[in-house]
């Protein structure tokens, strides 16, 4: 990786995952003419939001809307048109379409190896890496490129004694009878995060579940998604406000816009409005108001065909959905070169580790309000350091970047694995800008001192 003279020296590059923080990095790294493979463990692009998607990583259920709007989560090099007349909120169909068209535009599919999963990536001398696959074959690369997403290992419970209903997490569930029947049940969800309330919102209406219950552990506020009649996110306050006076005023107009939370039955929460990842639903809060929905507190113990919660109550239950998040885990990298603890794993820029600078990880972030579009945004370092055109800084100094960025980004979130990973999107890419510009003077710099060198 570098540069000589005029001509650049390209490395090769393994991408694993063709989901949307593989393929637009695949697309950013092909513009510069290197030299990408993407290994994909299924038949088709996009990741979790391929419904029914051979590999079992899609968490998308059948009538999942996006709480992203179009604005908000569009690539910046493929933006949606008007005429193609998309709702504020598309369907996840929509944006699985959407995915394919940027791949097919931008001629990545052919540099996809499909139905081609990492089973080990092994690091080898001098920084290179050789990639083994479940076919048995193998090959070297320059540079590792991590983008298998981290909404795909579910994160399960564990309670006290035993349940004769089933027990799924939300990351299998697909209809309101599929994988499990639920019309005419009585069912628990547990958790109260996006999923949750997605699921206990259609679960809740009168012709499916018998009754249904939302057991939390703790506080949310649940966020609309239009204020004064456009989508919330498309409001954002301008990123030159200081992030605490952002958070303050959009706290102040959350609670005026909403209320209280124990308003609507829910557990008051212990945090103010944005001091933990947001809940989005318009559904949610009218159905809890409408009678559809009964709160409660964690569940305690598990009775047979009978639920019990912390505040002593027993309910006769019939199936258990588990909206408890995922972990996040790298099955093909050792835990020398990833090592995750709490669900957290230090990185400068949330993209490379300053012990493995030929390892890179995209979309690896909760990242506010969007993911799709975040590795577009890192893909523009990556693509500069693959080419020589960036550096990065010595170590000490990215450790010390890490510190400060996490800090900045999730110190006022509550203590939680939730939260290890949490970024303002666009005060992240600002910084992104700023580090891109910085690493390139590096770079200039280097390559200067080389020649007077030589």
């Amino acid at each position: 990786m570098g540069r000589t003279g005029n001509r650049t020296l390209g490395p090769r590059v393994a991408i694993i995952g063709a989901g949307c923080s593989g393929f637009t990095t695949a697309k950013r790294l092909l513009e510069q003419g290197i030299d990408v493979t993407v290994y994909e463990a299924s038949d088709r692009i996009g990741g979790t939001w391929a419904y029914g998607n051979p590999n079992g990583k899609s968490a998308c259920y059948q009538s999942l809307h996006i709480d992203t709007s179009k604005w908000r989560l569009q690539f910046e090099d493929f933006p949606i048109r008007d005429e193609w007349d998309w709702p504020d909120f598309p369907h996840h169909t929509l944006l699985d379409r959407y995915f394919n068209d940027y791949v097919d535009h931008f001629g990545v599919r052919e540099h996809i190896r499909f139905e081609t999963r990492v089973e080990r990536c092994e690091r080898l001398p001098g920084g290179r890496w050789r990639v083994h696959t479940a076919d048995g074959s193998l090959e070297d690369y320059d540079l590792l490129v991590v983008a298998n997403g981290h909404h795909w290992s579910p994160n399960m419970p564990e309670w006290d004694g035993d349940f004769d209903g089933p027990i799924i997490h939300s990351h299998e569930y697909r209809t309101p009878f599929e994988p499990v029947e639920m019309r005419g049940k009585r069912v628990v969800v547990v958790g109260l995060g996006n999923s949750a309330v997605d699921i206990a919102s259609e679960l809740s209406q009168r012709p499916m579940a018998e009754k249904l219950w939302v057991s939390a552990r703790r506080g949310v506020w649940v966020l609309p998604k239009y204020i004064n009649g456009k989508p919330g996110d498309k409001q954002a306050l301008p990123t030159w406000i200081p992030m605490n006076v952002k958070r303050k005023l959009a706290a102040r107009a959350v609670k005026k816009l909403v209320g209280e939370m124990t308003d609507y039955g829910l557990p008051q929460p212990d945090h103010m409005p944005l001091e933990a990842h947001p809940t989005v639903s318009s559904e949610f809060l009218l159905r809890l108001g409408s009678g559809d929905i009964e709160v409660k507190p964690n569940i305690a113990r598990l009775r047979g065909k009978e639920v019990e919660f912390a505040d002593g109550t027993v309910e006769q239950v019939d199936a258990i959905v588990c909206a408890t998040g995922y972990k996040v885990e790298f099955p093909f990298l050792s835990d020398d070169d990833a090592p995750v603890r709490e669900n957290h794993i230090p990185l400068f820029k949330r993209l490379v580790r300053p012990e493995r600078p030929t390892l890179w990880f995209m979309g690896l972030a909760q990242s506010l309000p969007t993911l799709v579009n975040l590795a577009e945004q890192q893909s523009k370092l990556l693509a500069a350091f693959a080419t020589g055109d960036y550096q990065l800084p010595p170590p000490g100094e990215m450790l010390d970047t890490i510190a400060e960025d996490e800090e900045r980004h999730q110190g006022h979130y509550y203590a939680s694995k939730r939260h290890t990973m949490q970024l303002d999107f666009d005060v992240y890419k600002k910084e992104l800008e700023r580090e891109l510009k910085t690493g390139q003077k590096r770079a200039r710099r280097n390559d200067k001192a080389m020649r007077e060198a030589a």
